[in-house]
């Protein structure tokens, strides 16, 4: 089923009521109206096993885009009848609106989900390839290879920066489009709800303390409240993702590096454990000319290794300090550091710790090479209380 699909799809009856509701919501319409109330489909015959009405019941139907999709029967006055069916179908027409956002987003889970599956394939298969380069290198061609190697790190960075920033911007423009339905629907929602408690001099004021209604209308709204607010803190991770996905951008930019990291964190939160925490300490920075895209990768790459230090629990810490005319950024954690065997061997390509098929020993390389492309240093060492520290430093 396509987006569209769902979003034009006709309701029938069953697909909004659930057969156990279909009594309660008779009973509901009775209280209402002081009479037995029947339930019938859009062909006229009882839904959901319910008690078929007497000939000379009167019938208002339940109308749902222009269709109607079932009608409530009763022995009442018609008009009556007819204002608890038009009470009813607003519960109906939410719900029928909760079911398209429901099925369009998860069409569009579904759509990513492949698509991150097929390069998460190609991944695999280019780490493969670099694998078996490596295990194949001879003392011969060790110079010849370093070349080759320099060569295909910056392949390897170009396009790996030009897709996390296709993908970055795909994702937020698929999150923005549920997201616009679902603003727009808590928008009709509130409307419902404005006629709901517009009801209340309409209904009997017995009637209306025994369904709880002034509960229904107040817990009505804050739910709505709630729920609004989730959907703006979604609208702020897609701004953050959508400047996170400048990446693929050549030119240079003058940026805040404090506010650039802010939106790198934003997006990094949703990806770390539970049980690991990142703390920040940003002093005033001088504007940076740079590449902001890039230098997000180069950071990104730093945090993922500090992250994956401390992934049974533990803190991140990013500080930022400027001195003359240099920024310093320092990323630490409190993990269990790096043996003094490999530390001299973090920044060689190809090199990693992790086991097959868990990375590919480019992360630091790469943002080695995007920092002194800057004009910058990093430098990476284990001080005596424990932990690793990576300091960056950058010309402003």
């Amino acid at each position: 089923m396509s987006a569209g699909d769902g979003f034009d799809r006709d309701f029938a009856l069953g697909d909004l009521v659930a057969p156990r509701d279909a009594a309660e919501l008779c009973a509901a319409a009775a209280a209402l109206l002081g009479v037995p109330v029947g339930l019938l489909d859009a062909a006229g015959v009882p839904f959901a096993d319910g008690a078929a009405p007497s000939p000379a019941a009167a019938r208002a139907p339940l109308v749902l885009e222009l269709e109607p999709v079932g009608y409530l029967a009763a022995d009442c006055p018609p008009d009556a009848l007819a204002r608890v069916a038009r009470l009813l179908r607003w519960g109906l027409l939410s719900r029928a609106r909760l079911r398209m956002v429901s099925d369009l987003h998860l069409e569009a889970v579904r759509a990513d989900y492949v698509k991150l599956q097929q390069q998460n394939e190609a991944l695999k298969a280019s780490e493969a390839k670099y694998r078996e380069l490596a295990a194949n290198l001879d003392a011969k061609v060790r110079e010849q290879t370093q070349l080759i190697d320099e060569r295909q790190r910056q392949l390897y960075q170009a396009e790996r920066l030009a897709s996390i920033g296709q993908l970055a911007a795909g994702v937020a423009h698929e999150i923005n489009n549920p997201l616009g339905f679902i603003g727009s629907n808590l928008a009709a929602a509130e409307r419902y709800r404005g006629r709901l408690a517009a009801l209340r001099d309409a209904v009997p004021a017995e009637l209306w303390q025994q369904q709880d209604l002034d509960f229904v209308c107040e817990d009505f709204a804050e739910l709505l409240r709630d729920t609004r607010a989730g959907v703006e803190r979604i609208a702020r991770i897609v701004r953050d993702l959508k400047g996170f996905s400048s990446v693929d951008q050549p030119e240079e930019q003058l940026v805040d590096l404090n506010a650039q990291l802010d939106a790198l964190l934003a997006v990094v939160n949703g990806q770390k454990p539970a049980a690991v925490t990142i703390a920040t300490d940003f002093q005033p920075l001088p504007p940076l000319m740079c590449l902001p895209g890039h230098l997000n990768q180069a950071f990104l790459a730093i945090l993922q290794n500090a992250l994956q230090a401390v992934e049974g629990g533990g803190t991140v810490t990013v500080r930022t300090r400027a001195a003359g005319e240099t920024i310093f950024v320092s990323i630490r954690d409190d993990g269990p550091g790096i043996p003094a065997e490999v530390l001299p061997r973090v920044f060689d390509p190809f090199f990693t710790t992790r086991g097959v098929g868990a990375g590919t020993g480019l992360g630091l390389t790469v943002a080695r090479d995007i920092i002194l492309a800057h004009a910058g240093k990093v430098d990476i060492g284990c001080p005596l209380e424990g932990g690793t520290v990576v300091t960056v430093e950058l010309p402003a």
